[in-house]
């Protein structure tokens, strides 16, 4: 497998995470986002949306972070990030959902981008534009961590899943762009406990090869 990764990018770090937690081997390939590789034309031959990561399968090519780590929980399945039970899926889904679709997307680097070059903003509009939306995504999901997670230790139950997965590249970002993460306990505890563990250890943007 070839991953095509950039350090910073936290859905990459997503599916690094899942790829660690599988075991699984695979080759790093730098697409220096600040540089505008993921824009080059071979590039977007093998990925027209021109995002980062992709993984490539034996010449067989998938984008988009959870779809991903969806193939890798269903060709390695332990240990399984999404539960048997249809409702405990959909929910740990929702949970997953809430921060790959509605806070990601919002605060990218293409977003941020667009703010400064082209609606004049500065860092101070950017970064205040940043905090509110990941604390409006963290409000609702601080309820459902609170609801279902079993010892807060997890997003969900007392075992892992995609969820968290997805949960501490966004409190990475969120520290890094000095978020108030005090309303979000609940959040902050099982971010926490999960940085410990060796595959998100091993995932982290200042481990990887191209960290500068």
């Amino acid at each position: 497998m070839k991953l095509y990764d950039y350090f910073r990018s936290s859905a990459a770090f997503r599916v690094r995470i899942a790829l660690n937690l599988k075991g699984l081997q695979y080759d790093y390939v730098t697409k220096a986002l600040l540089k505008n590789e993921h824009r080059a034309a071979d590039y977007l031959a093998l990925n027209p949306q021109g995002l980062i990561p992709t993984l490539e399968v034996d010449g067989t090519v998938i984008s988009q972070s959870l779809a991903i780590v969806e193939y890798l929980d269903e060709v390695q399945p332990q240990p399984h990030l999404l539960p048997a039970d249809p409702l405990a899926r959909a929910q740990v889904r929702s949970m997953a959902l809430a921060i790959a679709c509605d806070i990601h997307p919002l605060n990218n680097l293409r977003v941020l981008n667009y703010l400064r070059r082209d609606l004049g903003q500065n860092d101070a509009g950017v970064n205040t534009w940043y905090r509110h939306w990941v604390a409006e995504g963290f409000r609702g999901l601080e309820l459902q961590a609170a609801k279902h997670s079993a010892a807060g230790r997890y997003c969900f139950g007392d075992s892992l899943s995609l969820a968290d997965v997805c949960l501490v590249p966004q409190m990475y970002n969120a520290r890094r762009f000095k978020c108030d993460l005090t309303p979000f306990p609940k959040l902050t505890a099982i971010s926490t406990h999960l940085e410990t563990l060796p595959a998100f250890d091993a995932a982290r943007p200042e481990a990887q090869p191209d960290a500068r």
